[in-house]
């Protein structure tokens, strides 16, 4: 039986809200160290970069409450998730943000560096605000950030995928990064001084990939008509990516799945027969690591799959945060933040090209003479 919801649909630049920062730091299962930079030389952040796709990108945002699931961190409150779509359009018009000025408060804080509060909101996006998709029906590619991370933060990999024809839907996990609500409340990482149960977490992130699909492709529902229900992809980076395994073992709907650096922590009896990618740093991606816990989840696999480790990156490599480290001077990783932004784009829609359209991949076959960094293995 479906969940009942409500379900808000709202403008990207409808928010209204109020701070309420936290301290927190980043948590993640690869914390990394900040240092900060020099809040005078630190002004405008940097523009995403272009997206390679054809198409013009829209975007809007879903408030879903699912009324029949205690929110994990809150038991008293409902679990409430903020979405965000991106998909191909016709429209043109003004950019949507990249967060709200108050997520981007929240998480500078957490980042523990001296930018100036608004500074993720500074950032030029390629989306239409508000936009409506084009006809027909898309194939789609779910997102889950990281444990901290505030969804804001796969954009580029969201408007990416969006510009080549599927729809996208990042997912925004409330109290486990910071997250703006249509009421006005802005909530840090209040789970953040907990230390999370791996796969409790995980357990958590399935439920919510299950639910969203449930809202987006319901009798009611504005997207139903929108998304191909046979060609439907989940990922995420670190905790996401994990949570994705999980789902793909549970719900058949999911053709194909991929992990962005994220430990798996659902290994046993986690057999899978559907395509997965495992896409990690220099460090995590290295068979063996024990900060990655791939090999007995890789065994399971008995579908297509693939091992990707990737030289001169670390945890935060595959997220947004690479392209604003030399601009926040945080060491990220040793690879130009642009660059590694291009890598990430291109394994991943080569992934989804070849699972969700069929189309040949060679990028997926073996090494390349584009991304000398991009190491396949096969434990």
């Amino acid at each position: 039986m479906r969940r009942h919801a409500r379900r808000v649909l709202f403008g990207a630049t409808a928010l209204a809200v109020t701070a309420a920062a936290t301290a927190a730091a980043i948590t993640t299962a690869q914390a990394e160290t900040i240092d900060p930079g020099d809040p005078a030389e630190i002004a405008a952040a940097p523009p995403l970069a272009e997206p390679t796709g054809p198409f013009n990108i829209g975007t809007t945002e879903l408030h879903l409450v699912d009324e029949d699931r205690a929110d994990p961190w809150f038991p008293e409150e409902d679990r409430q998730l903020m979405v965000s779509m991106w998909f191909p359009t016709d429209d043109q018009g003004r950019s949507a943000p990249y967060m709200t000025a108050d997520e981007s408060a929240v998480f500078v804080d957490q980042l523990r560096i001296d930018a100036p509060a608004d500074y993720f909101a500074s950032v030029e996006t390629n989306a239409v605000a508000d936009a409506e998709p084009v006809r027909g029906k898309l194939p789609l590619v779910m997102l889950s950030p990281g444990w901290s991370f505030p969804r804001a933060t796969l954009t580029g990999l969201a408007e990416e995928l969006a510009s080549h024809g599927y729809a996208v839907a990042a997912i925004g996990h409330n109290y486990e990064a910071p997250m703006s609500l249509p009421d006005g409340e802005t909530n840090g990482c209040l789970a953040c001084p907990t230390e999370p149960a791996g796969t409790d977490v995980t357990a958590y992130r399935a439920e919510d990939f299950a639910f969203v699909l449930d809202e987006l492709t319901a009798h009611g529902s504005d997207w139903r008509r929108h998304i191909d229900r046979d060609h439907i992809a989940v990922g995420g980076h670190s905790m996401g990516g994990s949570g994705a395994h999980t789902v793909m073992q549970t719900d058949e709907r999911f053709t194909a799945g991929f992990n962005l650096d994220g430990k798996i922590h659902d290994i046993e009896d986690a057999h899978l027969d559907r395509p997965f990618l495992l896409l990690g740093n220099q460090k995590n991606g290295l068979p063996g690591s024990s900060d990655n816990n791939w090999l007995p989840a890789w065994d399971q696999m008995s579908g297509w799959k693939r091992w990707i480790q990737v030289e001169q990156t670390t945890h935060s490599s595959f997220t947004d945060l690479a392209t604003f480290a030399d601009d926040l001077d945080i060491p990220t990783q040793e690879m130009d933040g642009a660059r590694t932004l291009e890598l990430t784009r291109a394994y991943v829609t080569a992934f989804v090209n070849r699972e969700l359209r069929g189309e040949d991949e060679p990028l997926l076959d073996g090494p390349s003479d584009d991304w000398p960094e991009a190491v396949f293995h096969n434990p």
